[in-house]
């Protein structure tokens, strides 16, 4: 994805002399990272800070191949010049590009053989959750929400002092920091007595887009986020875990932030976990009617559609509304603690259709635990039923969308109630796919599109590995092989981390973070899963089964 040339408006512009100079980078491409709110919320909280100038980089395969430098955007500095490189990463997959970028800048990729400057730090949602596939090649992490870790982390920050000191300084005053070289590594796992605690927020800054670019995948789009967290509690979803307890703005700091960015836009995003839960949507939508502003949505949930939020779409001229039922049966939407009945599901395809929203998209998941054949018929059932309710609620509008259905592989995520759970082997996904496929490939206006296998098994070994998983990616990037060939060589068996059922008593690579959830709650609500039996909400303040509150 090459970038475009394209104005930028809210760079923050500081003197380089006497102030410490980072480069922030996106592991991944400009419109990608200009879309994502936490890596533009990381760039106005480094820029906060007085004594700090930030500038931004990405990573672009173009650049690559033309064997040229990353420069930053701003002033196209090399990024060794900087005395901090800090990655945002949001996804495992990017870990990989994360060693690619540090030598095309001429670094060393080792944390242990590499001196200052510059410091090589990394947050982010991926590291988060398991930061151990790249603990190698990274000298610290900020583990948890930057609103909290970035400004403690300054005031320990020396320049002038050596490497280790440093780095000792910073893990012994600042909880959520983590040094991986203070870490012992055994096998392949780690001496977890020691643990690091996740930086948390009570009240979040209003995070938004700081930086507006046309040039985004959500194109002259102003991002807002309404909250943090979900109040729902799918076993899948590690983000309903590690934000834990959910936080929402006030209505009154969205309305003041979408009123002062009316000079770059009328379109504005809202991002969350799950947008439909927020206690004041439904005021939202109608101040946006009110105010010709166009809407879209990251996510809502079938059962939480509502007249004001079909209205705002319709406004918004959005032609494709997204619903997740995740699974085709009842059952096993019990077991992923979905909380969502298939009449939920049929009434939100009848309402957004009446709604003059011609188009669906359904998102569901493959290989789930305690899944069997009879639950991908289900799957496929459901379909055929949602097409069927389509049709007829399309009929009065003389006119038809379309129905894509995107499948993807379950991926097991740590520190959620499946993070013991293996992941189907790539044999077990395609004898399910090719159900699908035969049962649903001829439905006229159906399109189905499929996940990589491939791509999802790389993400599973990502998500779920430890520093012997890191080394595989330096042996790929050393001798420019794919991670699978370099693990062949290395002779280690990707199954280990990623079809292989784990012991609730076993010491997991990511046991060293403490997010204040009790891993005795994460276990019984598997054994909730396996039982088929939902459990209840967050209700935050008032409960006391995770840990959290």
């Amino acid at each position: 994805m090459k970038i475009k040339e394209t104005y930028e408006k809210g760079i923050i512009i500081k003197d380089k002399k006497t102030r410490i100079k980072i480069a922030l980078i996106y592991p991944n491409a400009y419109q990608l990272g200009m879309a994502n709110l936490g890596f533009q919320s990381v760039y106005r909280i480094f820029s906060n800070v007085e004594n700090v100038v930030c500038e931004r980089a990405f990573f672009d395969i173009e650049i690559l191949k033309k064997e040229k430098k990353i420069v930053t955007k701003e002033t196209g500095y090399a990024l060794k010049e900087f005395d901090i490189i800090a990655f945002s990463i949001s996804f495992e997959n990017d870990y990989i590009n994360v060693l690619k970028i540090l030598k095309n800048a001429g670094m060393l990729l080792e944390s242990k053989s590499r001196l200052l400057p510059p410091l090589v730090i990394a947050g982010g949602a991926a590291c988060i959750i398991n930061p151990e596939p790249i603990a190698s090649f990274i000298d610290l992490f900020l583990i948890g929400e930057a609103e909290s870790s970035i400004p403690l982390f300054f005031k320990y920050y020396d320049e002038n002092e050596s490497k280790n000191i440093l780095l000792k300084n910073i893990a012994d005053n600042v909880p959520s920091a983590y040094v991986p070289a203070f870490y012992e590594e055994s096998s392949a796992f780690y001496d977890t007595e020691t643990r690091v605690k996740r930086a948390f927020i009570n009240t979040p800054e209003l995070s938004s887009t700081v930086v507006y670019t046309p040039n985004t995948i959500f194109e002259n789009t102003y991002l807002i986020e309404i909250g943090r967290g979900c109040l729902n509690g799918c076993r899948f979803c590690s983000a309903g875990y590690i934000y834990r307890p959910p936080r929402f703005q006030p209505l009154s700091n969205i309305k003041e932030r979408i009123t002062e960015a009316c000079q770059f836009t009328n379109r504005f995003g809202l991002v969350g976990a799950s947008v439909s839960d927020y206690p004041y949507i439904s005021e939202l939508c109608a101040f946006a009617i009110d105010q010709g502003i166009k809407l879209s949505f990251s996510s809502f949930r079938a059962d939480g559609i509502n007249k004001e939020i079909l209205e705002v779409l319709k406004q918004s001229g959005i032609k494709t509304a997204t619903i997740a039922p995740d699974a085709g049966s009842e059952r096993m939407r019990k077991i992923i603690n979905k909380k969502l009945k298939e009449d939920d599901i049929l009434n939100a395809v009848e309402n957004i259709i009446t709604s003059d929203i011609p188009n669906i998209k359904l998102y569901f998941m493959i290989g789930l635990p305690y899944e069997d054949i009879s639950d991908i018929y289900a799957l496929i059932d459901l379909v055929k039923k949602i097409k069927e309710n389509f049709l007829i609620s399309s009929r009065p509008k003389k006119r038809i969308g379309n129905i894509t259905v995107s499948i993807n592989p379950f991926i097991p995520k740590p520190f959620t109630p499946f993070q013991w759970i293996a992941m189907d082997s790539q044999s077990q996904l395609k004898i399910k796919i090719n159900i699908i496929r035969k049962n649903l490939n001829k439905i006229p206006n159906v399109t189905l599109n499929f996940e990589s296998l491939k791509m999802a098994n790389i993400q599973a070994l990502l998500s779920r590995g430890d520093r012997n998983t890191g080394k595989a990616m330096l042996l790929s990037i050393e001798k420019d092989i794919n991670i699978s060939s370099a693990l062949k060589q290395m002779e280690i068996n990707p199954e280990f981390y990623v079809t292989r059922n784990r012991n609730i008593d076993e010491t997991l690579p990511w046991d060293f973070i403490d997010h204040g959830i009790n891993k005795s709650f994460l276990a019984e609500e598997l054994k909730a899963a396996k039982d088929g039996r939902e459990t209840h909400k967050c209700i935050i303040n008032s409960c006391k089964r995770c840990g959290i509150c």
